[in-house]
């Protein structure tokens, strides 16, 4: 039987995309994925391009912050039916690392043990080249999908390799990919807590940590919430990505970098918040 699989660089992904709907490169903190539409698509793009084909399933590349723990969106991702999530890491200066070869490895095993017929592939990168020359020699026809202009995004080996090239403009990815609103930036936890006075040790103080969760947990989106509840079916405490935003936001609201046991405080209230609004009716 005929399959097609399809492979996904998140980190393409996020970065085009975001170009495509803004007309610059955001960061990741800065967008918000709807990742059931963006997969409904990815599925849809394949059978078009792949009309004999069923598909196997999604493999959904990116990169893992600190380690091999998954971020929120990464779990939610993870969770979907028909999609494998496969990590590589983050360096220290932000940067995508080991994700190339990943694809590389997936798209000539696949081919090698004819899984598939077809490969969709979004990706711009040069280094995944060689995997899709590989695969067209099992006989894998690999049709390359970019976000416009793909010519800018692309490498033009990897165009010319492909069998079939098309690419999604800014409308079709507004459709899944946005820009967040109201980011939370740390001076409005300051603000927010102000009118708290500090404890009368001025080392622990729980009101200004719960206001500042609180504050925190109330900006973020329903995509987000499912993100964290994914999260824990695997693994304990804040989520990497939340994390990092977390520790500042709360120090802002202190006016200095918080103590061990106020950030245990801080994780362990800002789970009850999230459960809290988890259940909440909606």
């Amino acid at each position: 039987m005929d399959r097609c699989a399809v492979f996904v660089d998140a980190g393409y992904l996020f970065a085009q995309g975001s170009a495509a709907i803004t007309g610059s490169k955001k960061s990741r903190d800065q967008l918000l994925l709807n990742a059931s539409v963006a997969v409904d698509a990815l599925i849809a793009f394949a059978c078009r391009k792949a009309t004999d084909c069923r598909i196997l399933r999604i493999y959904w590349y990116d990169g893992a912050i600190g380690g091999v723990r998954p971020t929120s969106d990464q779990a939610l991702v993870a969770n979907f039916d028909n999609v494998k999530l496969r990590l590589g890491f983050v360096n220290s200066h932000g940067q995508q690392k080991g994700v190339d070869s990943l694809i590389v490895t997936d798209l000539i095993e696949l081919a090698r043990l004819k899984s598939i017929t077809d490969a969709v592939l979004l990706s711009g990168d040069e280094d995944v080249r060689v995997g899709v020359q590989i695969a067209q020699n099992y006989g894998v026809r690999v049709h390359l999908l970019g976000i416009a202009p793909s010519r800018g995004s692309q490498s033009q080996q990897l165009m010319q390799e492909a069998d079939t090239t098309s690419e999604w403009d800014g409308g079709f990815v507004s459709t899944f990919l946005s820009l967040r609103e109201g980011s939370g930036a740390p001076s409005e936890a300051a603000e927010l807590a102000a009118a708290t006075p500090l404890a009368d040790n001025g080392t622990f103080d729980t009101d200004k940590i719960k206001i500042a969760v609180t504050s925190f947990v109330e900006k973020l989106e329903e995509t987000d919430i499912k993100g964290i509840e994914a999260y824990w079916e695997m693994n304990r405490g804040v989520p990497p990505d939340l994390d990092r935003k977390l520790l500042p936001f709360c120090g802002s609201a202190l006016r200095r970098n918080l103590e061990k046991d106020e950030i245990r405080f801080m994780r362990s209230f800002f789970r009850a918040v999230v459960k809290a609004r988890g259940n909440s009716p909606s």
